[in-house]
């Protein structure tokens, strides 16, 4: 995006307020950026949040992570999941921290998308051969993060996201445009780039739903092109459209998606195969769309 003055940005949000960046977020970049960074001082900056550490290892001790043995520390996930894979687990859970308690309970099934379609996307960078899962994950947990400061902010932002997911004959982030005078993805992107995450994973926030026009610029950044090309394909496998729009088909996907495989060098039969292998590692199916 082109730089805006404070006073465009604040009319582009119209009225949002972008929650500051956390202090464990800054501690942690602090961290990595240190040439002594060990997983020690990694685990013991987490470990001063007992809410934040709690959270994790309850997150790396569910399903989501199939592990056989239970984590006890967060010495122990760090060592076992690696700086990068906790660090990415605090930056999701600190979008989670920004809200208050009811408003959390009310977004459940918004955390639990953005956690699976997560662990989808860092699925299939490797099936890919994506060099950076851990920035597929990121996205992952990021590309919706403008959605629960829309939810705050506009009553009828559901009914919005709904009507949104249903058209097939515009963008989602037209009919958010044109009922708000904003759409999660700009919202998105200026939370990202506040709280310091890499330059092309705040643009891939912010394009993900013009994707067409993305794949169609030649000097788009080819790893941000890749990362939109998974995380669509992880928002389809996860069903987004139905947990979020409650929509049947997902009309975005039906669009793209002949696009997005040709990209990445995949027929339909592969990605029918990858997607039933992400469902049967526990994601994105069964009764949890019902």
């Amino acid at each position: 995006m082109t730089d805006l003055t404070q006073e465009q940005i604040q009319k582009v949000l119209q009225g949002i307020a972008i929650p500051p960046q956390p202090q464990i977020m800054v501690d942690l970049q602090m961290e990595q950026m240190s040439p002594d960074c060990s997983i020690n001082a990694i685990a013991d900056l987490i470990g001063q949040d007992i809410g934040l550490a709690g959270s994790i290892l309850k997150t790396v001790n569910s399903p989501f992570y199939g592990l056989s043995n239970k984590i006890t520390s967060i010495n122990q996930a760090v060592n076992l999941l690696g700086v990068k894979s906790v660090i990415n687990l605090v930056n999701g859970l600190s979008i989670k921290g920004e809200l208050g308690d009811d408003q959390i309970i009310a977004l459940g099934k918004f955390w639990d998308s953005s956690m699976e379609v997560a662990l989808a996307a860092s699925v299939i960078a490797k099936q890919i051969g994506f060099a950076a899962p851990d920035e597929a994950y990121t996205l992952g947990l990021f590309h919706n993060c403008g959605i629960p400061l829309l939810m705050m902010r506009f009553e009828n932002y559901p009914q919005v996201l709904a009507e949104a997911y249903a058209r097939d004959n515009a963008r989602m982030i037209d009919t958010e445009n044109e009922q708000l005078k904003t759409n999660h993805a700009v919202v998105g992107y200026y939370v990202a780039k506040s709280w310091n995450l890499p330059a092309y994973i705040c643009e891939a926030i912010h394009e993900h739903h013009t994707i067409e026009k993305s794949f169609a610029r030649e000097q788009t950044n080819p790893t941000k092109k890749t990362l939109l090309a998974i995380i669509k394909m992880a928002e389809h496998i996860c069903g987004t459209h139905r947990i979020l729009g409650n929509c049947d088909l997902d009309l975005e996907w039906q669009r793209i998606e002949e696009q997005v495989l040709l990209y990445v060098g995949m027929s339909q039969y592969d990605f029918a195969s990858l997607e039933q292998q992400i469902h049967e590692m526990g994601l994105g199916g069964g009764d949890y769309y019902c």
